[in-house]
């Protein structure tokens, strides 16, 4: 099955990426490597989708947060590669960003959130290396915040 037949069945739509919010590029290419910025987690009408993990935010509410991320980051991949997600040999690396309490010690199950739906689009392609962090804040409050390491065709 084909990454556009997979995201048609789960029934997901890529939406071109936002305009950066500060002094940066959404993605980068060098050589057969694109290195996409973190992106944030986003609520259906755009805002940040924001909390703390261990506080007004449960497991559950945080997975939800780094699959949509996912959705968003293949968004500008599918940008990057020209608009053929058919070129991406394989999701090289995540990184996740958590904001968390001190005592929360979930980050990697919230991450799990991203990294499944990647293995579920791309197949073998999809599984990676990756970190997951636990941090005190992100960018306009938001609970999750991801990159990504992909190597392309």
């Amino acid at each position: 099955m084909s990454v556009y037949d997979k995201l048609k069945e789960l029934n997901i739509t890529l939406a071109s990426p936002a305009a950066p919010a500060a002094a940066y590029v959404m993605y980068v290419q060098t050589g057969n490597l694109v290195f996409i910025s973190g992106h944030i987690a986003k609520n259906a009408d755009g805002s940040p989708n924001a909390g703390l993990l261990g506080k007004n935010k449960t497991t559950a509410e945080g997975q939800a947060a780094a699959r949509s991320v996912a959705i968003d980051l293949m968004g500008t991949l599918q940008e990057a590669v020209g608009g053929d997600l058919g070129r991406v040999k394989r999701i090289v690396k995540v990184m996740s960003l958590v904001a968390s309490t001190p005592e929360y010690n979930e980050q990697h199950l919230v991450t799990n959130g991203c990294s499944e739906l990647l293995g579920e689009v791309f197949g073998d392609a999809g599984k990676h290396a990756r970190s997951a962090f636990g941090v005190a804040s992100l960018p306009r409050g938001t609970c999750v915040e991801i990159e990504m390491i992909v190597e392309v065709a």
